[in-house]
């Protein structure tokens, strides 16, 4: 089995996007050396809203993950700079990462808001627009 993950964040401000930058790249670079990672794909979708999907060996491997290094020091700060956010997970035989109109599916139907201070009127309904399906960058283990 493979467990997924996809989250979504809106950045509410440019002013918060150089900082968010730095801390995407550093946690980009922890999670293609991080122990069960399978593979991921990056999507920055219009007005300052990024996808992420990622597959994972469990759900452990990826909690792992999550609480440590640069993931961990970004985690609290986006509570600030997001107007919204949402996670979902789910297991599936396989390790194939669904295509981003599967995860926007999912993420409507299964997923669930994360917790922002400055909420925006399409957070707690996840009711934003569907997403751009083209440009996204793949990650890639390094092992």
């Amino acid at each position: 089995m493979t467990f997924v993950s996809v989250t979504r964040l809106r950045i509410r401000s440019v002013r918060f996007l150089p900082a968010f930058a730095v801390h995407s790249w550093r946690s980009i670079a922890q999670v293609r050396r991080a122990q069960g990672f399978r593979g991921g794909s990056l999507l920055a979708d219009r007005k300052w809203t990024f996808w992420t999907a990622t597959a994972w060996e469990d759900g452990a491997a990826m909690r792992r993950y999550m609480a440590g290094g640069a993931h961990r020091r970004a985690m609290p700060r986006l509570i600030g700079w997001c107007d919204e956010a949402s996670v979902v997970h789910w297991e599936q035989e396989g390790a194939e990462l669904p295509d981003w109109r599967q995860a926007d599916r999912r993420m409507r139907d299964e997923g669930r808001p994360s917790k922002v201070r400055h909420p925006g009127p399409d957070h707690a309904g996840q009711t934003y627009a569907p997403p751009r399906t083209a440009g996204a960058v793949a990650l890639v283990p390094r092992g």
